[in-house]
């Protein structure tokens, strides 16, 4: 019998967190077109600004809310009841408040709990007057203790609040940890919970992942990771990850993730890395002649999943120091030129040597020319 799977909750905070990086500025058109495809995508919710930035903020803020989108819309405000007004000018559907929670945050801003507790009591019941939907999170959650942490999430659930955000603030959490602390919370407390990770230690989707494994009901990202410092856990990540699990699944089309990590990319002015993840640049380009071997007979044997699942093309030899007779024959062949096994091997050393002098891949033309070389000396004709 087959079991269902599970699907969490994916809310992307790409116009919210991932434009806090620093030197991130997206144009309202660029929000638009990315809220956009982020809903056309399938994510469940888009955490679409910070309304008490600015009237521009809200005036971008409104008008994709008037987009109507398949998605429900939050916004973000501080533990300020100006900060909910705002939010309330702003129209969207839900809004998250955000509250310090580690003694380092109360200290800083010379708070105690107490002040959390009061905050609780009076913001969400006024918040809920104005939004359908209503969340609050804990900053530094990770760095709480274990029994202000579960005290927040009793008292937040019990004035109201239909999702508490447990946030991983400066991404120390570790996948076993994060397991722990949200079974613990679950166990203890019957709320709706959310993770939100940062990648500081590289471990953010891993948090996400684990998050999920134990129970928690949503989880933030932002496309391609985008956030402050080393950046959030990446939406294509999760949902590459749940897709490709046996037990979770997710709402969200793979196959727009390409273009729209592009899109993320460009709008940010920030390169997506060759090796990143589920979209880098190298993620379906392969060298070693073994792998492109077993790749010829079943492209799955050394990729966890097909192009196509994110909207890509095929996978790409790579023609250079580690290439077997298969790739070379592979490549000759997409330029018109067929050869056999032996005629391939016989290519390899020059093939290695000229990448070795030019340090890196060589272009079909480049091997083209070398396969004609080889025939013009193999005929002892002198070149001109």
């Amino acid at each position: 019998m087959k079991t269902e799977r599970k699907q969490p909750w994916i809310v992307d905070t790409t116009l919210r967190d991932g434009e806090q990086a620093p030197g991130v500025v997206f144009s309202r058109e660029e929000k638009k077109n990315i809220a956009e495809q982020l809903a056309e995508a399938g994510v469940d919710e888009l955490e679409i600004g910070y309304p008490s930035i600015s009237d521009e903020e809200r005036l971008a803020i409104r008008e994709i809310v008037s987009m109507r989108l398949p998605a429900r819309l939050t916004s973000w405000a501080r533990a300020k009841r100006e900060d909910i007004e705002c939010a309330k000018m702003a129209g969207t559907e839900g809004i998250h408040i955000s509250l310090p929670l580690s003694p380092l945050y109360l200290q800083l801003m010379h708070k105690d709990y107490g002040w959390v507790r009061r905050q609780l009591e009076t913001l969400i019941p006024e918040a809920r007057k104005h939004f359908g939907f209503v969340s609050v999170g804990g900053q530094d959650s990770t760095r709480t203790n274990e029994e202000t942490l579960e005290r927040f999430v009793r008292d937040a659930l019990e004035c109201g609040a239909e999702r508490i955000r447990i946030a991983d603030t400066v991404g120390i959490a570790t996948p076993f940890g994060t397991a722990r602390t949200v079974e613990r919370l679950k166990s203890a407390v019957p709320a709706m919970l959310e993770f939100h990770a940062h990648n500081d230690l590289g471990m953010a989707t891993a948090n996400a992942f684990s998050a999920i494994e134990a129970g928690c009901d949503a989880v933030s990202v932002s496309v391609t990771g985008l956030g402050e410092r080393a950046g959030n856990a990446a939406l294509e990540e999760l949902v590459l990850a749940l897709k490709l699990s046996e037990s979770y699944t997710s709402a969200v089309r793979t196959d727009s993730l390409h273009k729209l990590c592009r899109t993320v990319a460009a709008a940010s002015n920030r390169c997506i890395q060759d090796q990143k993840p589920v979209v880098g640049g190298s993620v379906f380009r392969h060298e070693s002649g073994i792998h492109c071997s077993a790749l010829l007979k079943n492209p799955l044997s050394y990729q966890p999943f097909l192009p196509g699942e994110i909207g890509r093309e095929n996978h790409e030899f790579v023609i250079g120091k580690h290439s077997g007779s298969a790739a070379i024959q592979h490549v000759l062949a997409a330029c018109g030129i067929e050869i056999d096994r032996a005629e391939a091997g016989a290519l390899l050393v020059s093939v290695r040597a000229a990448a070795d002098r030019k340090k890196c891949g060589l272009s079909p033309a480049e091997l083209e020319h070398i396969y004609k070389q080889s025939l013009v000396n193999s005929q002892g004709i002198c070149r001109s």
